[in-house]
């Protein structure tokens, strides 16, 4: 920052040094994720070093996370006390706006219920269908013709590549919460720089099938523990 005129006691070469940052400066956003950082590891939470927005707070039975999106801060765990506990200081030190049970965040829906909760992205795929004009298309059965063989020469070039590219980037934000769309979605990303009107048919086609059922999602019952399983083809 090049020093005001008004500041006569400046000398030729000098520049302000930033004592802090204000909102909307290109910095404001690292030091404010700094600051935000360093309360939470002051409170008791440790930083992930997978995701660097995620803090965690385990001891002997008690289990807390924070996930943070800039000032939206997402709070869970299965001790109250704890978490009323880092309320009070994050309202103590932020003023913050307790917005209750999690409902809706960054296109994820949340509902809760006594069986579980479930979740999904139906009014994000609701979004996507309107932006693309598939909104009073038949569904597809099936998100993908498994008979067809991609390839980047079998079929004629689309016009398009920065179209087709955002679909399939919106795609993929969707499977999220839709893992029957997954190895599609990927599979047609393998040709975001020499797409074909064939590729862009096929994410059309997973669309449709989407519009069969935009409120599919995830389901966490509440009556049975979750296993991680994973299976990988040796191939």
């Amino acid at each position: 920052m090049v020093a005001p005129s008004v500041l006569t006691s400046i000398q030729s070469g000098q520049v302000c040094k930033l004592k802090k940052a204000l909102y909307g400066l290109k910095k404001a956003g690292r030091e404010w994720f700094a600051k935000l950082s360093s309360f939470f590891i002051s409170t008791g939470y440790t930083q992930s070093m997978n995701d660097y927005s995620l803090f965690i707070n385990s001891s002997e039975g008690s289990f807390t996370v924070l996930l943070v999106y800039v000032d939206n801060i997402i709070l869970a765990g299965n001790d109250k006390n704890d978490i009323e506990r880092v309320k009070e200081a994050l309202n103590k030190t932020f003023k913050i706006k307790d917005l209750g049970d999690l409902r809706y965040f960054l296109g994820f829906e949340v509902a809760r219920s006594k069986k579980g909760i479930m979740m999904n992205q139906r009014k994000y795929a609701l979004e996507l269908l309107t932006d693309v004009g598939l909104l009073a298309y038949k569904p597809a059965i099936t998100p993908m013709d498994n008979l067809v063989k991609f390839s980047s020469t079998r079929s004629v070039p689309f016009s398009d590549v920065h179209a087709y590219k955002r679909l399939i980037g919106r795609l993929m934000f969707l499977t999220n919460t839709r893992p029957d769309i997954t190895f599609f979605v990927h599979h047609l990303s393998q040709f975001l720089d020499k797409s074909t009107i064939a590729h862009y048919n096929a994410a059309i086609r997973i669309l449709k099938y989407i519009k069969g059922a935009p409120s599919l999602g995830l389901f966490f019952s509440s009556s049975s523990s979750i296993h991680l399983k994973v299976f990988c083809d040796s191939d």
